[in-house]
């Protein structure tokens, strides 16, 4: 009896520590910069945060231009990162289909498809992202290795600029992760 009750304790205590690891949170690396995952990764996002869990999205490599700001324009790029910045969409409005594109035609047939079916846009999914307060971890290294500079990204209430070691510890403390 002394050796189940020692078990019995054992487990409780086992059960407490992952209860004690891990957050009513969504962590989603976003890799992909086309336009259908970036849809996929925002409907989770703002799906979850309305059923009130905490949400950080990691965006890295491709995905990292779709966070650019068309307005914006920054100097001091090297040659490497000026051609990075011509041949990468500049902003979430340039993005393309992943399936179907048929050279712009199938991501113009989505975006009105969606407007006439009443779906926000990436870039309203993107506002109302902010507004819900979703977070978004931009990869240091991506940015680096693709010439975007800070000054470039859009204004969001919860951008952060950070490392892969930033999302780790996010995903280690969610609940769920995702990789789109």
């Amino acid at each position: 009896m002394e050796n189940i009750e020692k078990q019995i304790k054992e487990l409780q205590e086992k059960v407490s520590l992952l209860e004690k690891g891990t957050k009513d949170q969504l962590s989603i690396v976003v890799f992909s910069g086309e336009l259908d995952k970036l849809l996929a990764a925002l409907i989770i996002a703002t799906g979850a945060t309305a059923m009130d869990m905490k949400v950080k999205l990691f965006f890295t490599f491709w995905a990292s231009a779709a966070l650019r700001d068309k307005k914006k324009k920054v100097t001091g790029k090297d040659f490497m990162s000026k051609m990075f910045g011509i041949m990468l969409p500049k902003g979430s409005s340039k993005v393309k289909l992943s399936k179907m594109n048929m050279g712009g035609m199938g991501t113009s047939m989505m975006k009105n498809l969606m407007k006439k079916k009443n779906v926000a846009s990436l870039e309203e999914m993107i506002t109302t992202a902010g507004e819900l307060g979703v977070e978004i971890n931009v990869c240091e290294m991506s940015m680096d290795l693709m010439g975007i500079k800070k000054e470039e990204l859009i204004d969001y209430p919860n951008l952060n600029i950070c490392g892969v070691a930033t999302f780790l510890v996010d995903a280690e403390e969610s609940k769920i992760q995702l990789f789109i």
